[in-house]
């Protein structure tokens, strides 16, 4: 399966989102910035439920993915997780006042992230989560931590598809529940019997390396990292069509965490903790970090 090319190529080292990935050990190139993941002492989050359950417990449930190179990535193997979004939640729990390593990692599907969150299943979520007004409505969110954008990807040979206007007629590919899926069909920028969802993008690849479907959307970062593990055999195009901001994804009414999720992220992006995060796993495509703007509401 082509699903096992990609274990292979992670397995060899952190993968690049482009082709231009480093040799080295998955030890050396999975370890974070010495100290960054620093416990904190003494926190306290007055007046936030989630947070008494956590203390409660003794450890946290992050929901996340599993099958998204560079972002987020369960290793087979090992079943260790890592990416930029794995980092990001390890960094969370630490100013938490939680050891990164107690981290119960739960891979949620993108159609079943809401009820997870709602059910209390998992305590955040992190894992290429779109803020969006309907999200809103069932979920809190903290950040955004990263901004991504849509785009499409395709075999490397096709010459048809250069953006979403020339999609008309084409198969596309995306994963149930997803805002570009949501997008594709909304826009009609292809027929209705020509989309095709999947609980995982991995599915979409494997449909797109075997030309059961001609193109795959979702985030540009994401495609970069599936392009990059099937080198020579894929690749990302046209410009980006939407903006992506992604979320903490917390239980609705806790505002306290909330905020505290928020000045955490604030303290990463100004301290330079997001620029390490970002270092060591989306920056090793060499494209340079866009800070985001965080948004509190």
């Amino acid at each position: 399966m082509r699903v096992r090319t990609l274990a292979a190529v992670l397995l060899t080292g952190a993968l690049a989102l482009t082709a231009c990935g480093k040799e080295g050990s998955p030890a050396d190139q999975g370890a974070a910035p010495a100290g960054l993941f620093e416990v904190a002492k003494d926190v306290k989050v007055d007046g936030s439920p989630t947070f008494e359950k956590i203390k409660s417990r003794g450890s946290l449930i992050v929901g996340v993915k599993e099958d998204q190179p560079g972002l987020g990535y369960k290793d087979p193997t090992t079943n260790k997780y890592s990416g930029f979004d794995i980092d990001i939640a390890r960094l969370i729990s630490a100013k938490l006042g939680f050891d990164p390593e107690k981290i119960q990692f739960k891979t949620i599907q993108s159609a079943a992230r809401e009820q997870a969150l709602i059910n209390g299943d998992v305590d955040y979520y992190v894992g290429t989560y779109t803020i969006n007004a309907g999200r809103k409505e069932k979920v809190a969110f903290a950040g955004p931590y990263f901004v991504a954008g849509q785009d499409l990807l395709v075999k490397k040979d096709n010459a048809d598809i250069t953006g979403p206007e020339t999609l008309k007629g084409k198969k596309v590919c995306s994963v149930t529940g997803s805002t570009p899926i949501k997008k594709i069909r909304d826009n009609n920028y292809t027929e209705p019997e020509n989309i095709q969802e999947f609980q995982g993008y991995s599915q979409c690849v494997t449909k797109l390396l075997n030309g059961e479907v001609d193109a795959v959307t979702t985030d540009d970062a994401i495609l970069k990292g599936y392009a990059a593990a099937e080198e020579g055999k894929l690749k990302v195009v046209g410009k980006t069509f939407s903006s992506e901001p992604y979320g903490i994804g917390l239980p609705k009414d806790d505002k306290a965490l909330r905020d505290k999720v928020n000045d955490v992220l604030q303290a990463a992006l100004d301290g330079g903790d997001w620029q390490k995060i970002y270092d060591g796993t989306l920056g090793k495509s060499g494209s340079a970090a866009q800070k985001p703007t965080i948004d509190r509401y």
